[in-house]
C-alpha cells in the first residue's frame, strides 16, 4: 500500500498530461479526486499502524535497485514519518481545491501531482540515495512552480531558490557518501547505518560528515544564515506553491535531522548540540523580529516560517544534551519538534492560501492598503483569525501543543532554551498587528468592494485549520504515534 500512496499521484500526472487541452474542468476534478484518494489511503494506513520495534519500520517494502553500491528501493514508516505523510497528503488536497480556478490547469495539475509523489517518497524513504533522489526532484518541481505560475520577479526568485537549495543538496550528498564510505560493508540503507553508527570511532570524520549533512538540511529548512532564498521565493510564488513550499518542503530539512543526522551520527550530534541550540534560538528571534517589521503580508508569513522552524532546531539540539536525568524531557522535546512540523504545515499552509486570496482580489499584499476588511469579508476575517491565533500558540490549537512540548523538554535539558521564549510574544505582536491593520476599523482602501472567500478557498484553508483545532483539543492520537519513536531516538542518541 505504501508504494501505491507514493506513486498514485505520479501515475495520475501522466494521465492528466494525456487529456485533451480543452478538458480543463475534467483535469481539475481528476486532480482533486486523486489527492483525495491518496489522503484516504493514508488514513487507512494510519488506522492499521502499530508501532514497530526499535530500528524498524512499519509497512516495509524492499526491492533491488542499484546493487553495485548496495542501494535498494527501501521504504517504510514510523512515528516520525507517518504524521508527515498524512500532513502532506492533506496539504495537497487543499491545494488542489484552491487550484480549481487556476491557469493552465493541465500543466499545473501534473506538476503538483508529481511534486506530491516526490514529497511522499522522501518521507517514506529508508535508503539515503532514494532520499536524495526525492530531495532533488522536489527542488526541480518547485522551481517550475515558482517560475511558471509566480508573479512579480518570479524568474529571479525561482532561480535563487534553485541555486541555494541545489547547492545544499550537493553538501547533503557529500555527507551521504561519507557515511557510505565509513560503513562496513558499504551501504546506503538507513536502518543498517543507524545500527552500525560507522563514524563513532572517528570523531573528526564524523564531525565533518555531520557538518555537510547539516548544511544541506539547514538550507532546505531554512535556518539563519541560510534563509535568504525563502522570503522572495514565497513572495513571488503562487499561493498553492507557497503552501506546499512552507507546509511540506521545509519539513524535508527538519525531518532529515531526526531521520538521518541524529540517529546515524549520535556522537557528533552530541558534540554539536550547543551550536545547533544557538542556531535555533537565533532563528526563532530573528524570524519573529523581521516578520514584525514587514508590511507585506506574504513576506511576514514567510519570516514566521523561519521563526517556527527555529523552534524545531532548538528542540532537536536540546535532545543532544545527553543526561540520564533528562531522558524523558528530551523525548518530549523531540515529540514537540515532530508535532511542530505537522502544526506548522497546517497553519502556515492555510495562511499562504489566504495570502493568495488577497493577491487574487487586488494584486497587493500591502497590509497598509487595507482596513476594515472584516465588514465586506467576514469569512476571511474569521479564518485568518483562527490561523493567526494558531500560529502564535494559543491554547486549544496545535501550535500550543507543539510549542509547549518544545519548551518543556528543551528548558529541562538546558535553561539556555528560555532565551527563545520572547519569540512567542513577538509572534503574537505581529499577528495582532496584522489583524488590526487589515480587518478592524472603517472599511477603506483596497478593502472596499473586496469579495469574501469562495467555497473552494474556504474549504482549502478551512480543512487545514480544522485539523489544527482537532490536534489542539485532542492531541493524544497524534502523540500516541510520535512518542514511542521519540523515546527510541533518545536511546539512539545516548549510545
Amino acid at each position: 500500500m505504501l508504494s501505491l500512496i507514493v506513486f498514485l499521484p505520479l501515475a495520475a500526472a501522466a494521465g492528466v498530461l494525456g487529456l485533451p487541452r480543452g478538458a480543463a474542468a475534467a483535469v481539475r476534478w481528476v486532480w482533486v479526486g486523486v489527492t483525495a484518494v491518496d489522503l484516504a489511503l493514508g488514513v487507512a494506513l494510519w488506522l492499521r499502524y502499530t508501532t514497530p520495534g526499535p530500528n524498524a519500520l512499519a509497512f516495509e517494502e524492499r526491492a533491488r535497485w542499484i546493487p553495485g553500491v548496495n542501494s535498494s528501493y527501501h521504504i517504510g514508516v514510523d512515528g516520525l514519518s507517518l504524521p508527515l505523510v498524512l500532513m502532506t497528503a492533506l496539504i495537497f488536497v487543499a491545494c488542489a481545491l484552491y487550484g480549481l480556478r487556476g491557469d493552465r490547469p493541465r500543466s499545473q495539475a501534473a506538476l503538483f501531482l508529481f511534486l506530491q509523489s516526490v514529497s511522499l517518497g522522501l518521507f517514506v524513504a529508508a535508503d539515503l540515495i532514494l532520499f536524495f533522489v526525492f530531495f532533488d526532484l522536489s527542488i526541480v518541481a518547485m522551481y517550475f512552480v515558482i517560475a511558471g505560475w509566480g508573479h512579480g520577479d518570479a524568474g529571479r526568485s525561482a532561480l535563487k531558490f534553485f541555486l541555494y537549495t541545489f547547492l545544499g543538496s550537493l553538501a547533503l550528498l557529500v555527507g551521504f557518501i561519507g557515511l557510505y564510505i565509513a560503513a562496513s560493508p558499504h551501504t546506503f540503507d538507513m536502518l543498517e547505518l543507524v545500527a552500525a553508527t560507522p563514524l563513532a570511532p572517528r570523531p573528526l570524520a564524523g564531525g565533518l560528515v555531520l557538518a555537510a549533512i547539516l548544511v544541506g538540511l539547514a538550507v532546505k529548512t531554512p535556518t539563519v544564515p541560510f534563509h535568504t532564498w525563502l522570503p522572495p521565493a514565497h513572495t513571488d510564488a503562487p499561493a498553492i506553491g507557497s503552501a506546499v513550499l512552507a507546509g511540506v518542503l521545509l519539513k524535508m530539512g527538519t525531518y532529515g535531522f531526526v531521520r538521518i543526522a541524529m540517529p546515524m551520527l549520535p556522537q557528533s550530534w552530541r558534540a554539536w548540540s550547543w551550536i545547533i541550540i544557538v542556531v535555533g534560538i537565533v532563528s526563532v528571534l530573528y524570524g519573529a523580529l523581521v516578520a514584525l517589521a514587514q508590511n507585506d503580508f506574504k513576506r511576514m508569513v514567510a519570516y514566521t516560517s523561519i521563526n517556527h522552524m527555529g523552534y524545531i532546531v532548538l528542540a532537536v539540539g536540546a535532545a543532544g544534551l545527553v543526561s540520564a536525568s533528562t531522558a524523558d524531557a528530551r523525548a518530549v522535546a523531540i515529540s514537540g519538534a515532530v508535532t511542530q512540523m505537522v502544526s506548522h504545515g497546517l497553519i502556515t499552509g492555510a495562511l499562504f492560501l489566504l495570502a493568495g486570496v488577497f493577491y487574487d482580489r487586488t494584486a497587493s499584499y500591502d497590509m497598509n492598503a487595507y482596513g476594515g476588511l472584516a465588514a465586506p469579508a467576514p469569512k476571511l476575517a474569521a479564518v485568518f483569525a483562527v490561523g493567526a491565533f494558531a500560529s502564535l500558540g494559543l491554547p486549544g490549537l496545535s501550535g500550543f501543543i507543539a510549542e509547549f512540548q518544545i519548551f518543556t523538554g528543551s528548558i529541562a535539558a538546558t535553561a539556555l532554551s528560555a532565551l527563545a521564549l520572547p519569540g512567542i510574544l513577538l509572534t503574537a505582536a505581529l499577528f495582532l498587528r496584522a489583524l488590526q491593520h487589515v480587518f478592524t476599523g472603517d472599511t477603506r482602501g483596497l478593502s472596499q468592494g473586496f469579495m469574501d472567500l469562495r467555497p473552494s478557498e474556504l474549504g482549502s484553508a478551512g480543512m487545514l485549520l480544522t485539523l489544527s483545532v482537532v490536534i489542539g483539543i485532542l492531541p493524544r492520537p497524534l502523540l500516541d504515534v510520535i512518542e514511542p519513536t521519540s523515546r527510541t531516538l533518545v536511546g539512539l542518541l545516548g549510545r
